[in-house]
């Protein structure tokens, strides 16, 4: 179960301040980028067995493009990644979403119900008048969930949650004084819908505690720390608890120069020696396709001739410290569809683990993921077209 709040976070030590009462509101700019890296802790038990114990990895980036009578636009990308078995290795892209809404002054949604993000939604909800430390308040949120790969669910998942505030008082960190809140909710929900042939929830009970370390200045969270646990009943008759804990932190985004970070990095490739290589502007940010690092047939075996060739990638990824980066392997059309994307993510992180070893970037910085012969940019029916779509992108990621 992935915890996506919309929130931010580093942890304060509370220290009791002398505050006045305060209007809590969202504080929206036109063009602001920043992100949203968060950790959760997690054992998930079946029927009191325990399963597994997961650390998984939540990035959200997020850019407001469009500010309206206080209300502000987002245009965000959620990514959740579960961390490989040996924790030195990269974060594997696991689920990637994209996700537009507007949210008020008070924090309430305006978002469309085909979207599987953000998981829990009007959170904070801010009353109208000003509050003073130790005041209560309640209000309507929701979660979301994707049970598609789960249960087979093909919708978004609602349900309510009745949220209770607490402002307690203001914090100092990092020399800054932030407003403390609590929120806390409980579950208890019923669904009143029935999925014929397939296993889904017929209870969702449970509860979160969350601290939230508000920025009055900025008008956002500036910190974000939780401990949950819910358990889903199945129709099955099954149990499954997950618990755990989850932290976050915001890093502020500066907008890259694409094109300028771009002709830059064609210019050190050539002086590199490579020759299958471009350099291409895209969404995501700056992305820099190799189409001769060579595995050997069916294996994700990087070879030392190739680690070689990727270490002359490093001196240029060294240059943008502040940008995390994603490594993305792709297949030509051979095999079957399961084989190909299994075979694009071993290889995306054996590239990927190679960076960790040559401490290109901390784990928590570089993503994995692999697409099979999905995104392909050549003819798979020539050998040369294959040559091109057997390939390998990094890209140095704008927010």
């Amino acid at each position: 179960m992935r915890r996506f709040v919309l929130m931010t976070g580093l942890l304060a030590a509370a220290a009791g301040l002398a505050v006045a009462d305060e209007v809590f509101r969202f504080s929206y700019e036109e063009g602001e980028q920043y992100r949203v890296l968060s950790t959760v802790e997690q054992d998930v038990w079946l029927n009191d067995v325990f399963s597994h114990h997961a650390t998984i990895f939540n990035r959200i980036a997020i850019e407001v493009t469009e500010v309206e009578e206080g209300r502000g636009f987002h245009d965000a990308t959620f990514v959740t990644s579960e961390e490989s078995v040996n924790g030195a290795q990269a974060f594997r892209w696991g689920e990637e979403y994209r996700s537009r809404f507007w949210r008020g002054e008070r924090g309430h949604y305006e978002i469309d119900p085909i979207y599987f993000m953000p998981v829990v939604r009007d959170v904070p909800l801010f009353p109208e008048t000003a509050v003073a430390p130790g005041d209560t308040w309640t209000g309507q949120g929701s979660e979301v969930h994707d049970f598609r790969r789960s249960f087979g669910i093909p919708d978004a998942y609602h349900f309510p949650i009745p949220v209770t505030y607490r402002y307690e008082g203001n914090v100092e960190q990092d020399g800054r004084e932030f407003a403390l809140i609590g929120v806390v909710y409980n579950v208890f929900y019923r669904p009143n819908r029935v999925y014929q042939g397939a296993l889904y929830p017929v209870r969702i009970s449970g509860f979160s505690d969350q601290l939230v370390y508000w920025d009055i200045v900025a008008g956002r969270p500036y910190a974000y720390e939780e401990e949950y646990a819910f358990i889903f009943t199945l129709s099955s008759g099954d149990e499954v608890l997950y618990e755990g804990t989850a932290e976050a932190r915001v890093i502020e985004a500066s907008r890259m120069d694409r094109p300028r970070v771009a002709e830059e990095i064609r210019e050190e490739m050539d002086e590199l020696g490579f020759d299958d290589q471009e350099v291409i502007v895209d969404d995501r940010g700056v992305t820099i396709r190799l189409d001769n690092i060579l595995f050997p047939p069916d294996s994700p075996l990087l070879r030392d001739s190739e680690k070689a060739k990727l270490d002359g990638i490093v001196e240029i990824l060294n240059k943008y410290p502040d940008r995390d980066i994603l490594v993305t392997g792709h297949t030509a059309l051979a095999g079957t569809e399961a084989g190909r994307l299994q075979l694009s993510r071993e290889r995306a992180g054996a590239v990927a683990n190679h960076f960790l070893e040559l401490g290109v970037r901390h784990p928590d910085q570089i993503i994995q993921r692999g697409v099979g012969a999905e995104e392909p940019v050549a003819d798979n029916s020539t050998e040369s077209g294959r040559r091109k779509n057997r390939r390998v992108e990094i890209t140095i990621l704008e927010n």
